[in-house]
């Protein structure tokens, strides 16, 4: 399969989602409740379902681990990097500096799932298990005056991070899971990314930008360009095996989630910013994550 219909199925469902909102008129009442619907179950059941087929090592997690703090702790001093370099407004960086390290888990399974299998979307999930708490700590810090202190509680009861700690231990303890469960599960999951990557395209959004381009392209070229580069030779320094590199490599090229203009907007930052900028770099996605498999196929 080329890279190109690997992708392309991803991007209709992201463009099914804007033409349902913005021209066939699904109210947005309907997306939120779809949106609760894969972030407190259909996803969990996802990723558990992901972190429980294939038998893990405690030497190769570790090793993804170290991987996965390599790109994030990367992607995040970019971010910041910002901040000397451009000086823009505290309140505006603050808000889109997570668009330059937090990514599109929906699409990040999705795409795994064609390059390696079943393999190759236990190690996307074993990665996205490790980097969600890393990017919620350092988005919610960012904001943190706006939090009101409940940031780590807010962290804790993630569902996505209860369902990684929930599936490392029965992969770990090799605990069996009952087929009926596994089956339940897999349906569950199977529903998550074609209703995940509908919702991301209603929130797209390329309104609420201006004033704030070199902020915008900054971080936006962190994710898509610079990121990545980081992360072939973190693969490399780690010596990585050509699956764990190319799933490493698809992580880092991401377009950033959605879940970044919510967490913006609940939190009193620019929403709006957040919003474009997410947008933005979805649709250039489109370019940058063939370019990058590409070239991470020739390892």
């Amino acid at each position: 399969m080329s890279i190109i219909q690997l992708v392309l199925p991803d991007f209709l469902l992201i463009a099914l989602g804007w033409l349902l909102f913005h021209k066939l008129k699904f109210s947005a009442e309907f997306f939120r409740g779809a949106e609760q619907l894969v972030y407190f179950v259909l996803f969990p059941a996802l990723l558990f379902h992901s972190l429980t087929q294939t038998p893990l090592s405690l030497t190769g997690a570790y090793t993804l681990l170290q991987a996965t703090l390599g790109v994030m702790g990367f992607g995040i001093a970019m971010a910041w990097l910002a901040v000397p370099v451009l000086r823009p407004d505290p309140l505006a960086h603050a808000s889109v500096a997570q668009c330059a390290y937090r990514f599109n888990t929906y699409m990040g399974l999705s795409l795994a799932s064609g390059i390696g299998g079943p393999a190759g979307q236990t190690i996307m999930a074993l990665i996205v298990g490790f980097a969600i708490p890393i990017s919620n700590v350092a988005a919610v810090h960012g904001l943190a005056r706006q939090s009101g202190g409940k940031a780590m509680g807010e962290i804790a009861r993630n569902p996505f991070i209860i369902a990684t700690v929930l599936a490392l231990s029965c992969n770990f303890l090799s605990v069996p899971i009952p087929k009926p469960v596994d089956v339940t599960l897999n349906r569950l999951g199977a529903c998550a990314i074609a209703i995940g990557l509908i919702c991301v395209g209603a929130t797209l959004s390329l309104r609420g930008g201006r004033g704030y381009g070199s902020l915008m392209g900054w971080v936006t070229a962190v994710r898509l360009l610079i990121t990545p580069l980081a992360a072939i030779a973190i693969a490399w320094l780690l010596n990585l095996s050509t699956t764990e590199s190319q799933i490493l490599l698809l992580f880092s090229c991401l377009p950033t989630a959605s879940s970044s203009y919510v967490l913006a907007a609940r939190m009193g930052g620019n929403g709006r910013l957040v919003a474009v900028t997410m947008s933005a770099g979805t649709l250039l996605s489109a370019l940058t994550i063939p370019l990058w498999l590409t070239l991470g196929s020739y390892r």
